[in-house]
C-alpha cells in the first residue's frame, strides 16, 4: 500500500481527482495518509474533511524564520511518514531539507509541456497567460519529480491539450486540468505505487 501525503494551497481541484481516482478504482493500493496545506482557507482541507482524510495546516506565517517553518514540514511529513509526496498546486517553494529527506519520492504537477513555460515565476494563470501571449497551438501538464531546481527534475508524465481560437488564460486553464491534469496525476500515482517508475541517468522509465 502506497501512502501519499497531498499538498496543497488553494482549491485542490488535483487533490479530488486524486480522491475520485482511488474511489474509481482507477488508483489502486493507494491511501491518502494527510493533506498539508500553508492556507488554513483552501477549499482542498473542506475536501480532505469530506473524505475522512487527516489535513494539517502549516504556514510560514506561523512561524519566526523560514528555517523554522521548514524544519516544522519535514517533522510534520516524517510524522505522517509516507512513501510519496504529491504536489498538486502546493505554492510553496519545497526546502532542501525535505527534498532530501525525500529523494525521488515527491512528484509535482505543472501546467504546461515542460520545459516550457515553467521555472520561477510560472505558476497557475500566468503559464497559461504566457503560453496565449507566445502563440503556441498546443499547451498541456507535466508530473515530474521535484529536485532542488524549478521544474527540473526528470519528468514522469505528460499530456498534450490544443489551443483554441478565442481561448482566455481561465478557459485553457480549465481545460488543461480537465483534458491533462486530472487524468495524468492519477495515472502517474498508480505506477508509482506498482512499481512501474524508475529513474535511469536522470531519467524515468515508466512501464506499461
Amino acid at each position: 500500500m502506497l501512502r501519499i501525503a497531498v499538498l496543497v494551497s488553494g482549491g485542490g481541484t488535483n487533490l479530488q481527482a486524486i480522491i475520485d481516482a482511488i474511489a474509481a478504482g482507477k488508483i489502486t493500493d493507494t491511501e491518502i495518509a494527510a493533506v498539508i496545506s500553508n492556507n488554513r482557507n483552501a477549499y482542498a482541507l473542506e475536501r480532505a474533511k469530506q473524505a475522512g482524510i487527516k489535513d494539517i495546516v502549516v504556514s510560514p506565517k506561523d512561524f519566526e524564520t523560514r528555517d523554522v517553518f521548514n524544519e516544522n514540514l519535514l517533522k510534520i511529513l516524517q510524522e505522517v511518514n509516507p512513501d510519496l509526496i504529491v504536489l498538486a498546486g502546493y505554492l510553496v517553494v519545497i526546502p532542501e531539507i525535505v527534498i532530501d529527506a525525500f529523494e525521488n519520492r515527491i512528484i509535482n504537477i505543472h501546467p504546461s509541456l515542460i520545459p516550457a513555460f515553467c521555472g520561477t515565476g510560472y505558476y497557475g494563470l500566468k503559464v497559461h497567460e504566457a503560453a496565449l501571449k507566445r502563440g503556441v497551438k498546443v499547451v498541456g501538464a507535466t508530473v515530474h519529480f521535484v529536485d532542488k531546481g524549478t521544474d527540473t527534475g526528470p519528468i514522469i508524465m505528460q499530456k498534450a491539450v490544443a489551443v483554441q481560437n478565442g481561448d482566455t488564460p481561465k478557459v485553457l486553464q480549465q481545460r488543461v486540468m480537465e483534458q491533462a491534469e486530472w487524468n495524468i496525476l492519477p495515472a502517474a500515482i498508480d505506477k508509482i505505487a506498482h512499481g512501474k517508475v524508475r529513474i535511469e541517468d536522470g531519467i524515468t522509465v515508466v512501464e506499461d
